[in-house]
């Protein structure tokens, strides 16, 4: 639950409460990519790249498939619910986008 709680305050902007939820989510299970990836994004978001581009690479190397290649590659796996589409992408995405994930 702890990286449920990280994401909601990551999409609502609140960037600092997100990665205090979101390192308790890393610390009790390290071997959760979107994890990592979430964490990366709210790091860069704070200005911190070089956490953010090191929580990247280990989400890149937990997950294996390249699913974290690129933005581009990200959204076209994404399912989630319309609504909340454009609050994903001013945050998630473009703090992934901030610590080193290409467009494409």
């Amino acid at each position: 639950m702890y990286y449920r709680i990280g994401e909601v305050h990551l999409l609502q902007s609140r960037t600092d409460k997100a990665i205090s939820w979101l390192e308790k989510a890393r610390s009790t299970n390290s071997e959760l990519q979107y994890v990592h990836a979430f964490l990366a994004s709210a790091y860069a978001l704070k200005g911190e790249t070089e956490r953010a581009a090191a929580e990247l690479a280990e989400a890149r190397r937990l997950v294996g498939d390249g699913s974290y290649s690129s933005i581009a590659h990200l959204n076209a796996g994404y399912l989630g619910v319309p609504n909340i589409r454009s609050l994903f992408e001013a945050t998630y995405i473009a703090g992934l986008g901030k610590a080193g994930m290409p467009e494409e």
